[in-house]
Parts: C-alpha cells; sequence; structure tokens
C-alpha cells in the first residue's frame, strides 16, 4: 500500500458522486434472510467493482447489549433476526482480490465468516491472512478487541497489516495483550497519521480524517474512502458537531454517501447516566444540520453504530419513521455501496 502526505481538505476536494445500493432504511431481516441477500449480491460483486460492504452498525455493547434484559435486548435474544453486529465496514476490491476491514470488533469471527462468503475465500483451513488489512478509528472497545482474535491462541496471523494513527499504535505496541500481537508479528503496525491517504488499488483510496471525541487511549479518526466513482466518509464515533472546528456540513458538501455516528435519538434513553458526558450528537441534531444537503439530493446519510437503546432500532417505531420521512437511513448489515 502506498501512503501520500495531503491535508485533509486536499483529501476532500478530490469528491465525486457516492450513492448507496441496497437495504438502506428496511426493517429487520433475519440472518437467513441476510445472507440469502448478501449471496445473490456476491453474484454480482465483480459487476459492482469495488465497493464498501456493512458488516455491523451498532455500538460497542452490540445487541442485545450486555447485562441488559431491556425489551429490545430481550427481544433480540429471542429472535435472531433482531439481533446486529458491532460497527464495521468492509472495503472490497473484487479486480484485485483484496478485502480491508474499517475496525476490529468483537463480533470479528462472524463478521470474516460473512466477508469470507463475499470474497469467495477457500475454505476448508484455518485462513491466516483473512483480510489484507486493518483500519482503526480509535481505542475504544467496540473497535479494537477484535484485533485478540488474529493472536497466537487463535488465527495466529502472519504480519497482517493493521492501520492507525501514531497514537493509537503507540497505545498497541505499549499494552498488552497488542504488544504480543506485535511482538510475535502476528500484526505489522503502519501508521497513517490524520491528513494522510494511502492507495488500496484499483482506483480506491483511503484518508483519516480527525474527529473529536472520548480520546481516553487514542486519538479518533473517521475515513474518506475515494473510489473510482463515488465518495464515502465513514465516521462511527463522534462528539457533538459543535466540537468540530470545521463545521461538518463544509465537509459533506464533498462526499455523496455519510457513513455516521448514530449512537442515541434522545437524551434520555440511559437512565442513570449522562449522555452529555457520553458524547455522541443526537439523530435529530444531525438530521437538522443536514437537512439541506440530503433534501438538495447532494448527500445520502445512513445512520450506523446505533446504542441498544436507540428507539430508531425498531423498524416499526416512530423514530425509524421519523428519520426515513425526512429522506435518512438507518444502516442496514450486508448494504453493498459502490466505490
Amino acid at each position: 500500500m502506498r501512503a501520500s502526505r495531503i491535508s485533509s481538505w486536499a483529501v476532500i476536494g478530490l469528491g465525486l458522486s457516492l450513492i448507496g445500493c441496497g437495504p438502506g432504511g428496511t426493517g429487520a431481516r433475519s440472518r437467513e434472510g441476510a445472507a440469502a441477500a448478501t449471496d445473490r449480491g456476491d453474484a454480482v460483486a465483480s459487476r459492482l467493482g469495488p465497493h464498501a460492504r456493512v458488516l455491523g452498525t451498532v455500538q460497542d455493547g452490540g445487541l442485545p447489549h450486555a447485562a441488559c434484559s431491556c425489551e429490545r435486548c430481550q427481544s433480540a435474544r429471542r429472535d435472531p433476526s433482531r439481533q446486529r453486529w458491532i460497527a464495521s465496514l468492509a472495503l472490497v476490491l473484487p479486480a484485485s482480490e483484496r478485502s480491508y476491514l474499517i475496525d476490529a470488533t468483537p463480533d470479528l469471527r462472524d463478521q470474516l465468516l460473512r466477508l469470507r462468503e463475499a470474497s469467495g475465500t477457500p475454505t476448508g483451513r484455518v485462513d491466516r491472512a483473512p483480510v489484507d488489512g486493518i483500519f482503526l478509528t480509535h481505542a475504544h472497545i467496540g473497535h479494537y478487541l477484535g484485533l485478540a482474535f488474529l493472536g497466537y491462541e487463535a488465527v495466529h496471523a502472519s504480519r497482517l497489516p493493521v492501520i492507525a494513527t501514531p497514537r493509537m499504535a503507540a497505545f498497541l505496541r505499549a499494552n498488552g495483550p497488542w504488544s504480543q500481537l506485535v511482538r510475535l508479528e502476528n500484526i505489522a503496525l503502519q501508521e497513517l497519521p490524520p491528513g494522510d491517504a494511502r492507495s488500496l488499488g484499483e482506483g480506491v483510496s483511503i484518508a483519516a480524517l480527525a474527529a473529536p471525541h472520548r480520546d481516553e487511549f487514542a486519538d479518533t479518526v473517521g475515513f474518506l474512502v475515494s473510489g473510482p466513482r463515488r465518495r464515502l466518509l465513514y465516521l462511527p464515533d463522534t462528539d457533538s458537531w459543535a466540537a468540530w472546528e470545521t463545521p461538518i456540513t463544509e465537509i459533506l458538501r464533498a462526499v455523496d454517501v455519510a457513513l455516521l455516528d448514530g449512537t442515541f435519538f434522545s437524551l434520555d434513553e440511559l437512565p442513570g447516566r449522562s449522555i452529555e458526558t457520553i458524547g455522541h450528537p443526537l439523530i435529530p441534531e444531525t438530521m437538522n444540520r443536514l437537512q439541506e444537503l440530503v433534501d438538495a439530493g447532494r448527500l445520502e446519510v445512513h445512520f450506523t453504530h446505533l446504542n441498544h437503546s436507540n428507539p430508531a432500532l425498531d423498524p416499526d417505531g416512530q423514530a425509524r419513521r421519523q428519520i426515513e420521512e425526512r429522506g435518512f437511513r438507518v444502516l442496514a448489515e450486508g448494504t453493498a455501496l459502490p466505490l
């Protein structure tokens, strides 16, 4: 992979038109139905060309959420069709038979299986190089804990590229068990500072975009993915839009599809906890800021990284109807987004 130093605004200025295809804001689907839909999509994957494939859409705790007996989590336990994997995105380059992950989640095992089904990787053995690289957004549990499955006790990968900011890479080198992955060369850390871009081939490049967030262990980035035809922003975690030095509306004017932080819908979702201290823009706030771009047909917005408390997870609920009536979508697993 080839890295080049350019500013975030130079990356954005390359903007092409990206539109989504797939189920978008559709309701809950069974795992069997999702797999069938994905398999049908795989039959035409080569015709899609380079594309992003959605592997997960919920917040770090998953759905069902750990130690939660709310009705939404209990329903997901009773009905597997309501279960969702933790937010992750794959970049698939079919002509060169390469694939990359954005974030390594605790659901990595299932997500690698789904990606293998999509890419046609040979079966019958442990794949020591299940992807060609993993890009990390930050050091919160839903975004990097899956790296553990690449280690000696599991996949025992061999120098699998893990691409992160210098601060994130330093955190992995200095702290176990991640330092063991580096020492045993299960992973090979590569640094991509915010503002840098890297070519993946087939006319696809990826650039890190600095994002304000709770940065206890490392900094946070989103990723701008530029394809031969289209442009996508993946930003699953951010603080309030007011924390951005450059207004998000200015950044998104050069983007065609945005997969954005939809963690919470309202401030009253977590009794006993302050959502304001956790961070994240509320979905209605994001819609208010971006409504003009969406109404003009200049931007397609999908919400991802939804917390288990988020009423937008209910396909027939009022929150979902409000989102869809305003022209926005809730991201669905299995969605393919041509690049």
